[in-house]
């Protein structure tokens, strides 16, 4: 049997439920092994950082000959016009209509500006892209940004780069339950076990760049967060066991004995 059962998104079935982004590696060929190490097939890529003049060394070149599935984000945007202007010149750079969407509130926090996303989100989705929003944690915007016609929703686990995993199981868990849409859990994942609570708490996928990049073996890190991923979809579909106050014994009481179904004086 396959390791997790496949997914869909944006008209795309994946095997994988790991997406990676391709910053901040310390070169090409490491992010190329750890993209290969982590089975990932949908990768994210800066529209402000990557070339896309043709040649050897685009970036953009090497992953589409490499088979990968390309989501270009508008990373960096501070204002819902930025991301539109971003996202048209994805659309027309890259030939795709998938975006993903970051509309930031400030440089120090990094979190989204709701009110901005919202009202890029409902641009694009006019605009026929199809929306990958990254959001905060509240059940309530996940649920907007479904309405407006968004493809997924991505709310954080915790701050970008922050690696504290996820803060809040608890709206995680609102939000997969509301969804009718992929939920996939964006920033904060800083080790293979986070990425497994994601999974376990009911999440689609996981999306990350700095857990794997900034690790100190980014190949091993990419391998570690695949296996973490695979078990925590796993244990999702396999159904975890009622949580109970009280112990419960794994062996029935009858024939042991002492027992006080006894007979006896």
């Amino acid at each position: 049997m396959p390791s997790t059962s496949p997914w869909q998104v944006a008209g795309l079935t994946l095997s994988s439920r790991l997406l990676l982004g391709t910053a901040r590696y310390p070169s090409r060929q490491i992010l190329l092994d750890a993209l290969e190490a982590g089975g990932t097939e949908l990768v994210t890529v800066s529209v402000r950082r990557v070339g896309f003049d043709s040649g050897a060394e685009n970036l953009y070149d090497v992953l589409i000959a490499k088979g990968y599935q390309l989501l270009p984000n508008t990373a960096g945007c501070f204002t819902a016009r930025d991301a539109v202007r971003t996202a048209e010149l994805a659309r027309e750079a890259l030939e795709t209509n998938r975006i993903k969407l970051e509309v930031i509130a400030d440089e120090d926090t990094l979190l989204p500006d709701v009110e901005a996303l919202l009202e890029a989100a409902a641009t694009l989705v006019e605009r026929g892209f199809e929306v990958f929003p990254y959001t905060n944690d509240d059940p309530v915007v996940a649920r907007r940004l479904e309405d407006l016609g968004c493809v997924a929703v991505m709310p954080l686990g915790a701050p970008i780069g922050s690696g504290l995993g996820i803060q809040n199981p608890f709206n995680i868990d609102l939000i997969c339950k509301r969804a009718s849409v992929p939920v996939i859990v964006d920033a904060g994942v800083g080790t293979a076990s986070d990425a497994a609570i994601a999974l376990e708490i009911g999440c689609d996928a996981v999306l990350m760049n700095t857990a794997v990049a900034r690790a100190r073996d980014p190949v091993r890190m990419a391998a570690a967060m695949k296996h973490g991923i695979e078990a925590g979809r796993l244990a999702f579909e396999a159904g975890r066991m009622p949580r109970k106050t009280l112990a419960e014994a794994s062996s029935p009481w009858e024939g042991r004995i002492g027992t006080r179904d006894e007979g006896g004086g």
